[in-house]
């Protein structure tokens, strides 16, 4: 399976294209953010300290959370290229068990999320400093990056459970492109969630790449929280935090961390699940 994993990579990171367009919904959200988003928002927080600061680790900590579920789905090209030319078959055909082989597409694609979402996070941490602001320190790090692995292990297994259902490479292609499209709303990145309707904020709430975003808004913004709240009253944060999808409510709830973190390993374990019986049932 090591050996099967390792092809994988040497084949997506081999495609320019294939990592361009992986990485193409982070791109996009950044240009957006830099031409329009930036100053919009900065300028639309009356009495906090420091808003471009603020805003900047708020964008930063969503560009993180969506790379592992986008950069996961670019990996998995190379079984659905594999499944559309027939070259799986040589594989079967060989002494690499089937086991090996899946494990071999899912384990490359987990890599291939990490890997990214820890370039992405290089250069949210860049950008931060160029605009001003603070290095993290490295309890935040940790959590960062203890954060990619779970948000990749989940997006890889919901990924997992999609790309299954794709024979050709057109399907593909364009559920990647309307993905890779929607998931800045979905995430509520594009639009603070507080701005949507109701019944837009549910599904944002919904979708488990979000529950990613809230908790790498917690972390990332926490000191800068505490600098940009000093004035404010503290029914004005929770507003803000409402808004900005830092904290989610559920039933007039605030939801806590621990309940995030639960939400991603469920899905994860559950998608997971649901992809190996697809599979399977396929095979038969």
């Amino acid at each position: 399976m090591i050996v099967f994993t390792k092809r994988n990579l040497m084949v997506f990171f081999k495609d320019k294209s294939a990592v361009f367009f992986s990485l193409l919904a982070t791109l996009i959200i950044v240009a957006l953010y830099l031409l329009f988003l930036g100053d919009t928002w900065s300028n639309s927080f009356q009495g906090v300290e420091d808003p471009r600061t603020f805003m900047d680790n708020w964008i930063m900590a969503g560009l993180i959370a969506i790379t592992p579920f986008t950069a996961s789905m670019g990996a998995f090209g190379t079984m659905i290229n594999d499944k559309t030319k027939k070259i799986y078959k040589d594989f079967y055909c060989s002494s690499i068990s089937r086991f090996a082989i899946t494990g071999g597409y899912i384990l490359s694609s987990y890599i291939v999320g990490v890997i990214l979402s820890l370039v992405t996070l290089i250069f949210a941490q860049t950008y931060i400093l160029i605009q001003g602001g603070e290095i993290i320190s490295l309890l935040v790090l940790l959590k960062i990056i203890g954060m990619i692995f779970l948000s990749t292990f989940m997006s890889t297994a919901v990924v997992l459970f999609l790309v299954s259902f794709f024979n050709s490479e057109n399907a593909f292609a364009t559920a990647s492109t309307v993905i890779g499209t929607l998931i800045g709303f979905l995430t509520g990145i594009y639009i603070p969630i507080g701005v949507l309707p109701e019944a837009v904020q549910v599904i944002i709430k919904v979708f488990p790449v979000s529950h990613s975003a809230v908790l790498l808004r917690q972390i990332m913004m926490e000191k800068t929280m505490n600098e940009a709240f000093i004035n404010l009253p503290s029914e004005a944060v929770v507003e803000i935090k409402e808004l900005l999808g830092v904290t989610f409510k559920l039933n007039e709830n605030t939801v806590t961390p621990i309940i995030h973190l639960i939400i991603l390993v469920v899905t994860g374990v559950i998608f997971l699940g649901l992809s190996m019986l697809s599979m399977s049932s396929k095979k038969k």
